[in-house]
């Protein structure tokens, strides 16, 4: 016969933590209640009672001297005010996660919420979290949940707050959540069960689909020990006991795979003495010694690890492991295997203040942290992810810095002189000069976006990195440049980000390599600044129109579609044409005037009239459309002479000769 354990069988920390309390008081020879059964397993009650351990069911039956135990379950908050008007001494040792769920309804309950809560009514841990509610409601399953809806609609507009017993089930508490979600407005949902329970259960059901039989040890009054029975009785032949003497002799005698678990409330010392039990059964059975010891050994040295597990102290600044067994918005809870409840604030999962618990972390993880405080009054511990992080994260930054290699962060502030940023936990330092953004630019364009940087500078002793974006701009560019100009030809055509303008042109950068646009090349067209066209920040089409590799320098010429208005020109005009043109500038020997767009021509000063002009703004004005003959064009230097005094004389004398014909035809 193999024997499997399940590695989660026996106490939850929240138990054992109360039976140490007892135990600890026993030791020193206090006189013990406990309120109610301490755990559902009347055979550890029964060894309490031996050692003078008494049950009772208020505190007014305490006798005189008597320390009261409040069991793990919890209690109402009035056993409390009741407890304390009797004078007595009372130690709590309510689950921290029971604890937990108190706090939550109390606080919500102050600000005038409803209570609803996932459970039995007649559970222990149900009764104790509605002694700390007002308005509260029960319901033991989604069934419930709608008919107290239905009954209760003001619920869907009255601000509610829903918990869970601890060891309710997931898979309804899953439908419950969905439900108010949906109907609902604005529940505040806490998901308090405990994860361990959940792991016991899944554990259970994936050892009882695959043996022949399963045996589940632990008080038939307790709820979880119960569940896990029903789950295993689905998958194969399962038998609750409450200790070895009631192991099915008959029922596993001929079971090739027998799995044991145990309630939350099963003592270690119960569970080992049904593994004994067991042992001597295949031995009986005659099954075959070196499987068993092969299968059975393993089982014991687990099991024993796991108890001197359960009870190892926990001490600041050690490191431990633990599994992820509940999320909520501003912590993680963590089962550590002790007798601890271990939590891990927000602040201490991560330096991200963007992220939420569930985007790191999910539950079943099981995750390396350092204890920051434990708190062995309540039974909690506080642990931290981020420091430990830190740790490891500090030695990769170290090393990227010696090696020279990118690394990748988020930027999460703008302080003075720069940024600040963390790349896996580490903050490190961004000065202004090395952000990338122009003296004058924003920085905080920068916040809470990812970057790549360079570790620059590092100090060892207090732990501060200095990084740079700049550098890895920098080694970009460089191989974009290498690649530009390894393909870069004259006429290759380009799309480019306008970088900045000046009086005479405007800087296109083409991906590694700036070039320069001229302000003649911009339009066809006479423009005084590149601004009339381009601003910067425009993505742009350009050509280039030459490039020097030695000197690193690009012309650029701006991509137009429409024709060169010179040859326009060219094709549609001569010299000895008489047409329209409007004055556009005035220079001090002449004025120009444009023929057609993005063609003017020079009216010299001499040909402007008949007589002496002293200067053009004498006799023209700007816009002013004149009449001119065109008298020269340089076709190679792109350039026309007009005269408004030729055009004159030329259509005065046309008009003449017109007149002359006239009175001749009368």
């Amino acid at each position: 016969m193999k024997v499997v354990l399940a590695k989660s069988a026996g106490f939850c920390f929240g138990v054992r933590r109360a039976v140490e309390m007892v135990e600890q008081l026993l030791d020193e020879g206090r006189t013990v209640c406990t309120l109610g059964p301490l755990i559902h397993n009347p055979w550890f009650v029964q060894s309490l009672e031996a050692r003078g351990a008494r049950v009772v069911q208020s505190p007014a039956e305490v006798p005189p001297g008597s320390v009261l135990v409040i069991r793990s379950h919890g209690v109402p908050r009035s056993v409390y005010t009741e407890a304390a008007a009797l004078g007595l001494e009372v130690v709590d040792a309510t689950c921290p996660y029971v604890a937990k769920i108190h706090r939550l309804v109390e606080e919500a309950s102050e600000k005038g919420a409803v209570a609803l809560i996932a459970g039995d009514p007649e559970h222990p841990e149900v009764i104790g979290i509605r002694g700390h509610c007002g308005k509260a409601f029960v319901f033991q399953d989604l069934q419930e949940l709608e008919n107290i809806t239905e009954k209760n609609p003001y619920l869907r507009d009255t601000p509610v707050v829903a918990v869970a017993q601890t060891t309710f089930h997931a898979k309804e508490w899953l439908n419950c959540r969905e439900f108010m979600k949906r109907v609902y407005t604005n529940p505040i949902i806490f998901d308090t069960i405990c994860s361990a329970t959940s792991i016991r259960r899944r554990e259970a059901e994936k050892l009882a689909s695959q043996a022949d039989a399963m045996v589940i040890v632990g008080g038939r009054k307790s709820s979880n020990t119960a569940k896990l029975h029903a789950l295993c009785a689905a998958h194969c032949p399962s038998f609750l006991i409450e200790g070895a003497t009631e192991l099915p002799r008959e029922a596993l005698a001929h079971a090739g795979c027998v799995g044991v678990t145990a309630g939350a409330s099963t003592p270690a010392c119960i569970i080992k003495e049904v593994l004994n039990a067991m042992t001597g059964l295949e031995n009986t059975d005659n099954i075959d010694s070196n499987e068993n010891e092969s299968n059975a050994e393993p089982e014991d040295i687990d099991f024993a690890a796991a108890l001197e597990q359960s009870f190892k102290t926990l001490n600041v600044d050690e490191r431990v492991r633990g599994v992820v067994v509940g999320l909520s918005p501003n912590e993680v809870q963590v089962d550590l295997g002790t007798k601890h409840a271990g939590y891990v604030p927000l602040s201490e999962l991560t330096d991200d203040s963007t992220v939420k618990p569930e985007d790191i972390v999910k539950v079943g993880d099981e995750i390396e942290l350092v204890v920051l405080r434990v708190n062995d009054q309540d039974g909690t511990v506080m642990l931290s992810k981020r420091r430990i992080d830190a740790l490891k994260s500090w030695d990769e930054i170290v090393a990227a810095s010696e090696e020279d290699k990118i690394v990748e962060g988020t930027v999460i502030e703008v302080i003075k002189g720069g940024l600040l940023a963390t790349v896996n936990g580490v903050k490190v330092f961004i000065p202004a000069s090395q952000s990338g953004i122009p003296r004058s630019g924003d920085l905080s364009t920068l916040l809470h976006q990812p970057v790549r940087m360079k570790i620059i500078e590092i100090n060892t002793g207090r732990k501060r990195a200095v990084g740079s974006i700049r550098a890895v701009l920098k080694d970009e560019r460089k191989e974009l440049a290498e690649k530009f100009w390894e393909e870069a030809e004259i006429g290759k055509q380009y799309t480019g980000k306008v970088k900045s303008l000046t009086s005479y042109g405007a800087f296109v950068d083409l991906g590694g390599v700036d070039g320069m646009i001229h302000v003649s090349e911009l339009s066809w067209s006479r423009i005084r600044h590149p601004s009339e066209v381009v601003n910067v920040g425009d993505t742009v089409n350009v050509t280039i129109k030459d490039l020097n590799p030695e000197t690193k320098k690009v012309s650029l010429s701006y991509v137009d579609k429409g024709e060169n208005p010179w040859d326009v020109f060219i094709r549609e005009y001569q010299v000895g044409d008489i047409v329209d043109a409007k004055i556009v500038n005035f220079m001090t020997f002449g004025a120009f005037a444009q023929i057609i767009p993005g063609v003017d021509g020079l009216i010299h000063i001499s040909q402007i009239a008949d007589h002496h002009v002293a200067k053009p703004q004498d006799e023209l004005e700007l816009g002013q459309e004149v009449r001119v003959k065109i008298i020269e064009i340089e076709e190679d230097r792109k350039r026309i002479s007009l005269s408004i005094r030729e055009a004159v004389a030329e259509e005065g004398t046309d008009s003449e000769d017109a007149a002359e014909d006239f009175d001749e035809n009368e």
